[in-house]
């Protein structure tokens, strides 16, 4: 695939051969529309319930109970042959409606882009149905629209994009028009906007450079329908169970029917006990009794905030030895605040953090924050959504400046009431600052805020506590660059604050400017989390972070909740291919990493199969469209409920109501406990069978009659023994269970002790 990040919007349009100012003609529409198919993704192939009640009977326990369900009619005893095959219909239907999951992902990745696009098209604007976009047409932009195809930016107005769903970034991403660097991850491509992402403030233009399943959106549906699923380690225990069943019954029956033909026995007698033993050996009862465990589980996890949508996953929790978990929500609180301030005049920075604050803000924080509520477009609702958390629309850190400032007493409406605005220059990408200007004694205030670096050059003057001004020598310029280079390597987001007097409002906003400070943003850690990571190193669970935000963000946010003292973080772009990922280890050392940041889907996949090659069993965490592909390959997906995308949560195998870390700790202690009864009931039931295997064995050995008929057996198996092991298992968590390592997947349910 071309990448059109690196190409310049000249070469761009050259190689789409489109006139921007006309866009394209009708017929030039249809010629691309032929070459290149609709811009629509593909759907899913759906798995027919055919094929899913044929994975149910296809299997070696059903095939004893099928082969003695023949052997019955042979012999006569329909009514011996109606039970039997009732059993067979039982566990088929068991494990069908518990199977009976569609692939939905793809449906919601269409969903996606089935929308409207303003285009310009035969020289004048129109506005057309999203699957009639093709490569070349030149798509317009405003704040609030969907992005409905890969685009090369051609115009870019203080243009930005949300596009935390496909590449993990956290907050808005600045677009512009220049093209950047070839190996550029997805994050970073800010030449480009992609297929499924949201404008969120400015304007801008771009042309079709892909659409359909040729965007990026169409290449993560294309891994997410691609991605096989695991089977998990209870399923491969109870098939490795079943088939030892199987290799037992066929010895013993073939045994008893040797020494009874050797005994002279006729044919029909040996047929019965045959059909005996194989309906004695079964546990028919046992996908009862399972299916009952495992659904009281996922009713346990779903009153603690964890719905289960496929039944063994719960189980797989239990066994989990690595957890791939995001960052942004799942470990942080999903919501910026303001949690320093750095000031003139004073050589430690003032804590913001809730409960730190300064009673009294001195007036050179208050003067920064009221810069900070002037120059800034989002709103406040009047009451907060979630227990303190910043609640209001817009830019999320203009938000949490909005709470700062707040918290200081300067709300904006009021601000603006004695100081109102006149005009704005919005954020460019070239100055990479905004300003606004506010109607002030006689004249206008400039307020201004910006990237540390670029506030910093502008500004001539500091400003002192006396409340004017001083000028801003080099020495100065330097100890500030310093102050922003030490609190961006703690993981803050830095945004520098000045202002200036002005006559005019024509007049240049960012001339002369006198620095008020610095401010330090973060999304804080949940304060559970540490705790609920402390718990998973006593289980013996490694947890790694996998995010697409700033590496230096990432190992800061993994030093708080206590993933490392000293985080490991590998950058998205620094993996090596590790198609054989053994050999990729041997040489980057990738499993002693506590952090993969600015990660792709592609690496996401690449990570789980490093681990899985190991013998690892992997949860994944995940909420964008860019996690289906590793949440579908994981051996546990686990999906965010509150801010997940419905693609997300339909490739997953849990989903999370509260987007908590401390959740999945919760569901790995009842997926411990859900194997712990599993074993119980399933030696309970064995040892049940391995008694009417004797007794039948035994008797037809010795040439007496059969104390058991296989109708009798059935009603023990089905009725009689499945009450007592439904007891055995629902129990509770045994103490210490969480404070074992995690089983070996390769342990079989009855060990050579049991």
């Amino acid at each position: 695939m071309t990448k059109h990040h690196v190409r310049s919007v000249e070469e761009a349009l050259e190689d789409l051969s489109v006139d921007p100012e006309r866009g394209l003609d009708e017929a030039e529409v249809r010629r691309r529309r032929e070459e290149h198919g609709r811009n629509r993704l593909g759907e899913a192939e759906r798995a027919s319930p055919w094929k899913i009640l044929a994975d149910q009977v296809s299997n070696l326990v059903i095939a004893i109970l099928a082969a003695a369900a023949v052997v019955s009619l042979v012999m006569g005893e329909i009514v011996q042959m109606a039970a039997i095959l009732a059993a067979i219909v039982v566990n088929a239907a068991i494990g069908f409606v518990t199977e009976w999951k569609a692939v939905r992902s793809m449906e919601a990745l269409r969903s996606l882009g089935t929308m409207q696009a303003r285009v310009r098209r035969d020289g004048s604007s129109a506005t057309v149905d999203s699957e009639d976009l093709v490569p070349g047409d030149v798509v317009l932009l405003d704040a609030g629209d969907v992005v409905t195809a890969d685009l090369r930016l051609i115009e870019a107005n203080g243009l930005t994009c949300d596009e935390s769903s496909l590449t993990g970034e956290s907050v808005p991403v600045t677009k512009t028009t220049d093209a950047v660097e070839p190996d550029a991850p997805l994050a970073e491509r800010t030449s480009m906007a992609f297929k499924g992402t949201a404008v969120t403030g400015g304007s801008g233009a771009g042309v079709v450079v892909a659409t359909g399943m040729q965007t990026e959106l169409g290449g993560i549906a294309r891994m997410t329908s691609e991605a096989s699923e695991e089977v998990t380690p209870l399923e491969k225990r109870l098939d490795r169970l079943a088939r030892n069943l199987v290799v037992v019954t066929l010895i013993v029956a073939a045994v008893v029917a040797a020494l009874g033909w050797l005994g002279g026995k006729d044919l029909v007698s040996m047929l019965e006990t045959a059909v005996a033993l194989a309906v004695a050996a079964v546990p028919e009862g046992l996908p009862i009794v399972a299916t009952v465990a495992l659904a009281r589980g996922m009713w346990r996890m779903a009153r603690r905030n964890a719905l289960v949508e496929r039944l063994a996953a719960v189980e797989t929790l239990g066994s989990t030895s690595v957890i791939f978990a995001d960052k942004t929500g799942t470990l942080t609180q999903n919501r910026m605040r303001v949690a320093r301030l750095a000031l003139p005049g004073q050589d430690e920075d003032v804590s913001w953090d809730e409960g730190k604050r300064p009673e009294e803000p001195s007036p050179l924080a208050c003067r920064l924050l009221e810069v900070a509520a002037l120059c800034n477009n989002a709103e406040l609702e009047e009451k907060d959504g979630s227990g303190g958390c910043p609640a209001g629309t817009g830019d999320p850190m203009e938000i949490a400046l909005l709470h700062a400032a707040a918290g200081a007493g300067l709300a904006r409406d009021r601000l603006l009431d004695d100081q109102p605005e006149e005009r704005e220059e919005s954020f460019d990408a070239d100055t990479k600052m905004m300003a606004t200007f506010h109607e002030a004694d006689g004249g206008f205030r400039i307020a201004v805020k910006g990237a540390p670096e670029a506030v910093l050059e502008a500004a001539t003057e500091v400003a002192t506590d006396a409340g004017d001004a001083e000028a801003l020598s080099d020495a100065a310029r330097k100890d500030w660059e310093a102050r922003v280079e030490a609190m961006a390597a703690e993981g803050y987001r830095v945004l520098a604050f000045a202002e200036r007097r002005a006559d005019s409002a024509d007049a240049d906003p960012y001339e002369g400017l006198t620095l008020l400070g610095l401010v330090g943003l973060e999304d804080p850690p949940r304060d559970d989390v540490p705790d609920a990571i402390e718990r998973c190193r006593r289980a013996g669970i490694r947890v790694i972070m996998v995010t697409g935000d700033q590496p230096v963000t990432a190992a800061a946010i993994a030093r708080q909740v206590g993933l490392a003292e000293e985080p490991k973080a590998t950058v998205g772009r620094d993996l090596p291919k590790l198609g054989k990922g053994a050999e990729a280890d041997a040489h980057g050392g990738l499993r002693d990493n506590h952090v993969f940041a600015r990660v792709s889907p592609e690496q996401k996949l690449d990570l789980i199969r490093l681990w899985q090659e190991t013998g690892a069993v992997v949860a994944m965490t995940g909420d964008g469209v860019n996690d289906a592909p590793a949440l579908k390959k994981a051996d546990v997906g686990i999906a965010m409920g509150k801010r997940g995308t419905d693609v997300a949560r339909e490739a997953a195998d849990i989903v999370l109501k509260d987007d908590a870390f401390p959740t999945i700790v919760m569901a790995v202690e009842q997926g411990r406990t859900i194997f712990e009864n599993i074993r119980r009931f399933i030696v309970y039931l064995l040892s049940g069978n391995l008694g009417q295997v004797l007794a039948v064995g035994l008797c037809a050995g010795v040439g007496t009659p059969l104390p058991l008929l296989p109708l009798q057996i059935l009603y023990i198996n089905l009725v009689l023994d499945v009450f007592p092991a439904l007891a055995l298992g629902v129990g509770e968590s045994p103490e210490g269970i969480m404070d074992r390592k995690p089983r070996d997947p390769k342990e079989p349910v009855l060990t050579r002790g049991h």
